[in-house]
């Protein structure tokens, strides 16, 4: 199956190897993928903030390149990008025209876990990573998207890894994008609840599908001394080596 890669903007501008290691993980289950270096931001904070008229600009620059492509599947490594690409119908309700070519697009845009289950039903792509792991359901890969027994699949098929379930995983983390620059003493407080379930589970790491949670997430541990690590899903998928080092 030939993908494309829809890398977001957080990704490509401050965790670069969550990019690569997407290719490596999608070439690794037999996918041919091709990268157009023209994408831009697909409008989610224009969206998210209120700003739809701009989020319109954004969206068709989007569209208008991920239409050239002859890729049988457009897939990201993020829940919120994935989600708001199909939010794009909205966005074009009151354009026939654009409307059409947004529904066309949000119909083959798939996050990186839903993509592996659902579309190429793999459960086991042939990681190892030696540790004990856990799951931080990210808000718009659970609520937009209902991926919850996707990743968690793929993580137990991890070879040497132990699974452990988060307690209050579904819960924020606090990020909510522009919500944690207005609203930071609140962001802080949902936080510092994420942050003390995963010190309670005494594991390794744990793992997310959206750069901004981990951010958020591992900024938060840092500042704690804590030795868990923040892993994105695609560089646990990718590992290979059993060392419980992130790639």
């Amino acid at each position: 199956m030939r993908v494309s890669l829809f890398v977001t903007c957080l990704v490509d501008q401050l965790w670069s190897s969550v990019g690569t290691s997407s290719v490596e993980v999608l070439r690794r289950v037999g996918c041919e993928v091709e990268f157009d270096d023209r994408q831009t931001c697909c409008a989610q904070p224009a969206f998210n903030t209120g700003y739809r008229s701009e989020a319109r600009d954004v969206a068709r620059r989007f569209i208008e390149i991920f239409e050239e492509t002859k890729a049988d599947a457009i897939v990201s490594p993020s829940g919120s990008c994935t989600a708001m690409v199909r939010h794009y119908p909205e966005l074009f309700a009151d354009e026939p025209d654009w409307l059409k070519r947004a529904q066309a697009i949000a119909e083959r845009t798939h996050e990186l876990s839903s993509f592996l289950i659902r579309v190429l039903k793999r459960e086991d792509v042939g990681a190892s990573w030696n540790g004990r792991l856990t799951w931080h359901d990210a808000c718009h890969g659970l609520r937009d998207l209902n991926l919850k027994s996707e990743p968690r699949t793929l993580l137990k098929n991890v070879h040497g890894a132990e699974y452990v379930e988060l307690d209050n995983a579904d819960s924020c983390c606090g990020f909510g994008g522009t919500f944690s620059v207005k609203y930071p003493e609140i962001s802080l407080a949902i936080l510092d609840q994420k942050i003390e379930a995963i010190e309670r589970a005494g594991v390794n790491a744990v793992v997310a599908g959206d750069a901004s949670c981990l951010m958020q997430i591992g900024g938060r541990l840092s500042r704690h001394g804590s030795k868990v690590k923040v892993m994105h899903i695609a560089e646990l998928l990718a590992s290979q080596e059993m060392s419980g080092n992130v790639r």
